[in-house]
């Protein structure tokens, strides 16, 4: 049983506090052809009740990064679809943290949770345009779930876009580049503190706009932090001309978390309170809907 990594995490040196580094695959640097100005590239409001898999991956067991505590699985108690949640008109996606004591991934590895992490990868990505969620999350520190982009590529050179990165520190969410010269502890990361009477228990929509000489990120249309080129080639290549496909996850604890809290027990990252949570079945990211549209 991992409970406490705090060797494990300083050896590492907490180099990967974004949403983390992929399998390394072939690099892909050849940029998609252009598509008409604000033309839908794609939507899904998860009214179906189940995942369109003509659009989303779910990733497996084996995948493990950034010493988080959960073993992701395809299962329907980590992937749901909720009817009837307040403020959204249709379905929601929910990627779930489930306690589930003793789990053993396929490698050998034993967690005691298990959550859901979807992907377009190799079925749809995009350069360039705006790329949006409408989300709703818990009141649960170390809860770790992310919005965002990767390249198709080795991780970071072909650059990673954090659209939305959450902690458990209701006030803030975080966004982040990471590309070459400027991966893992990224000088390229900004936190949004949400204005008094607002959190991240409200829907909000999450969003980033990206050119070929700036990356600006919004939540509910309020422009919160601009990265351009010029800042970006300052640490490193500028890895922003290619093509990018969207990840949604739930993660739990780990070096994220652990960085913000220093919490080491019962979990890495992840208070006694949230495992009470997670028991109860009460931490999910919800996802009303996912946008992509042409610049």
């Amino acid at each position: 049983m991992i409970k406490r990594p705090h060797f494990f995490l300083l050896a590492f040196g907490l180099i990967l506090a974004g949403c983390g580094a992929p399998p390394t695959q072939d690099a892909s640097m050849t940029p998609a052809t252009p598509s008409p100005a604000g033309e839908v590239l794609l939507f899904d409001d998860f009214s179906d009740g189940q995942l369109d898999r003509s659009v989303w991956n779910v990733e497996g067991p084996d995948f493990w990064v950034n010493f988080e505590q959960q073993i992701y699985v395809d299962s329907s108690a980590t992937i749901q679809f909720l009817d009837g949640v307040a403020g959204a008109e249709h379905g929601v996606l929910a990627l779930k943290g489930v306690y589930s004591p003793g789990y053993e991934a396929p490698g050998g590895r034993i967690a005691d949770f298990i959550s859901g992490r979807i992907d377009s990868q190799n079925k749809f990505d995009f350069t360039y345009g705006r790329a949006e969620a409408r989300i709703k999350l818990p009141d649960a520190e170390g809860m770790w779930p992310a919005f965002w982009l990767l390249g198709n590529g080795r991780w970071p050179d072909t650059g990673e876009i954090d659209i939305m990165e959450y902690v458990g520190e209701t006030d803030w969410t975080g966004v982040a580049l990471h590309g070459p010269g400027y991966s893992g502890e990224t000088p390229l990361v900004d936190k949004f503190f949400f204005p008094e009477g607002e959190d991240v228990t409200d829907w909000h929509t999450y969003a980033v706009e990206w050119t070929d000489q700036a990356i600006l990120f919004f939540v509910d249309d309020r422009l919160t932090y601009r990265a351009t080129r010029p800042m970006v080639e300052h640490y490193g290549e500028w890895r922003f001309d290619n093509p990018k496909y969207l990840i949604l996850n739930t993660a739990l604890g780990g070096a994220y978390p652990f960085k913000t809290s220093r919490i080491e027990s019962p979990y890495a990252g992840l208070p006694g309170s949230t495992v009470d949570m997670i028991r109860n079945g009460d931490v999910a990211m919800l996802v009303d809907w996912v946008r992509v549209t042409a610049p």
